[in-house]
């Protein structure tokens, strides 16, 4: 059985450093790794290729264990009980904690997810969030930008929105909704048949922003003619959708092929059975792992606040008194545990999902020389799996 510890916290290097014998997530065969002492990759060569001379001082042998980028988690609610859409300038120090909390669980960077709620509470978070994300620290989780999720989402598959909330797509809505906040809101999340026209998604996409489709009944017809005028996502795959059917595949079956589209999904064992799971990752061309975590995540299981409401929270899955599934309060990385569990994947690809294919879906560069890299590795301990930042 793998589990997957708190990551284990040490001295990080401050100095350039040669990593050597690495094998590294997404790539075959060997390689050595040059890292300056801003921690930029600055070489990355196979094994076979000579290390200058000059490199071989401070080196650290990797003994082929694997290495990883950090986790990138695109879909989180909230964290340490504080709910994102409820934040005030007071809670910026809980809001650094819990970039803290997430570090500590192996994520490198995070999406801040504002569900639907009023104008005012988004246009105050949003306000909140500028100031760290202007502002980013270093050796804690960095916020990439804002997931609006909402408020234009089809009332019949609202989920766990609330209704009072949610609003009519148009131009002037979204408009409102972004105000002078377009340049940090990285992901927004909507259900295309309320504009038929998709002139909000050719707005939101000349503003740099990815259109994610998702608590929507678009049919297949809808969803592709939304993808060709710039959607490019599809927001936590079977749930607040219908499902796959085989005569009309609606947004997740068009979704799934689409060559050009990111599919985010959740691996909690609740939000889609194991088995439909393995039948996805075998079909869609871009999938990747989202946690959808709500304010408890690092808390025990309980009944905590949501909205107006409460969520009963019970193994790490969160529902509404009503049954309805709300998220989950399991770090990225309980998923990629789970994925390896159930025999759906390798370790391998299961790190691909929570590190490559969400920095792919927003078109973040990979392996790539010349940046700053934050590095996991991956070690086998008796019947664990650990991981610990270098």
């Amino acid at each position: 059985m793998y589990v997957m510890p708190t990551t284990h916290h040490k001295q990080r290097e401050n100095s350039a450093q040669t990593l050597i014998r690495a094998r590294l997530v997404g790539l075959e065969g060997q390689f050595w790794l040059r890292l300056d002492a801003n921690r930029c990759l600055t070489h990355l060569e196979p094994m076979e290729t000579e290390i200058p001379l000059e490199f071989q001082e401070n080196t650290q042998d990797i003994a082929g264990d694997l290495l990883s980028l950090g986790g990138v988690d695109l879909q989180i609610n909230g964290g340490l009980g504080l709910a994102f859409p409820e934040v005030t300038q007071a809670d910026l120090p809980e809001l650094q904690a819990i970039c803290d909390y997430l570090w500590g669980q192996g994520i490198d960077a995070f999406c801040p997810t504002i569900v639907t709620t009023s104008l005012e509470n988004i246009r105050r978070s949003l306000a909140v969030f500028a100031e760290l994300w202007r502002d980013p620290k270093p050796n804690t989780a960095k916020i990439l930008g804002i997931h609006l999720e909402g408020p234009f989402l089809n009332y019949e598959k609202r989920g766990a929105h609330p209704a009072q909330y949610l609003q009519p797509l148009t131009l002037k809505n979204v408009q409102e909704v972004i105000g002078e906040f377009a340049p940090m809101i990285k992901i927004i999340t909507l259900a295309p048949e309320l504009d038929p026209t998709n002139k909000c998604v050719e707005y939101l996409r000349s503003l740099g922003i990815v259109v994610s489709l998702g608590h929507s009944l678009a049919t297949e017809t809808e969803a592709n003619q939304a993808f060709a005028h710039g959607a490019t996502m599809i927001t936590h795959a079977f749930n607040a959708m219908p499902s796959l059917h085989h005569r009309e595949a609606g947004l997740l079956g068009t979704a799934m092929v689409n060559p050009n589209v990111h599919c985010g999904f959740i691996a909690d064992g609740q939000h889609v059975n194991p088995t439909m799971l393995e039948i996805f990752l075998r079909a869609a061309k871009h999938p990747f792992l989202v946690s959808d975590a709500l304010a408890p995540i690092g808390l025990p299981d309980g009944v905590y606040p949501w909205d107006d409401r409460q969520i009963t929270v019970t193994h790490g899955t969160a529902r509404l008194d009503n049954g309805t599934l709300s998220g989950t309060t399991l770090p990225l990385f309980e998923g990629v545990k789970n994925l390896v569990q159930w025999g759906i994947c390798d370790l391998e690809k299961a790190i691909a999902l929570a590190t490559l294919a969400p920095r792919k879906a927003l078109g973040i560069p990979t392996w790539t020389t010349g940046k700053p890299i934050n590095l996991l590795r991956w070690q086998a301990v008796d019947d664990t799996i650990e991981f610990s930042w270098l």
